[in-house]
């Protein structure tokens, strides 16, 4: 049994496999520091999760490193559209996030960069316990791919800075 396990596990491996929601940071040997102004701020606590599963290490303190500051985060939720009868059927949110990017010398690398993301759902009046579940994943889904956006496009601007 361990011998398939260890096949399966080596062909994965030998085909490119990896997983979809890593941005590898590369040659990057500086640590990295997330700040947040919320302090409970689980895009903070995801981004420090994503930076170690890329390859990268986070700085303990009072030792330099680059420093991505989440600077604001906001969700919102609103109507879309509406039916013959002025019931709302379709919503919209949307997730907009603004950071910074800072080498350990302090010099700014990307000054208030803002990302956000839009997502459109159906909102069915008969089934309604489906609706936050749908929401709740959206929401989801777009700090996962916010998270991906500021790892990608810090890695080109530090990318950049070492050439």
């Amino acid at each position: 049994m361990r011998w398939i396990l260890a096949l399966s596990f080596l062909m994965l491996t030998a085909c490119g496999f990896k997983p979809s929601n890593v941005v590898a940071i590369h040659n990057i040997s500086t640590p990295f520091q997330v700040t947040s102004s919320d302090p409970y701020s689980s895009l903070a606590d995801n981004l420090e999760r994503a930076l170690t599963a890329s390859g990268a290490s986070l700085a303990n303190s009072g030792e330099p490193a680059i420093s991505i500051a989440i600077i604001s985060e906001e969700s919102k939720n609103g109507p879309l559209a509406l039916n013959q009868f002025a019931e709302v059927t379709e919503y919209v949110t949307s997730y907009k996030v603004t950071y910074s990017l800072t080498n350990e010398a302090g010099q700014t690398l990307i000054d208030k960069q803002i990302v956000e993301f839009r997502r459109e759902y159906t909102y069915d009046a008969d089934s309604s316990e489906g609706s936050p579940a749908q929401l709740a994943l959206l929401k989801r889904e777009m700090q996962t791919e916010m998270i991906r956006s500021i790892l990608r496009r810090t890695n080109v601007v530090l990318q950049s800075q070492s050439q």
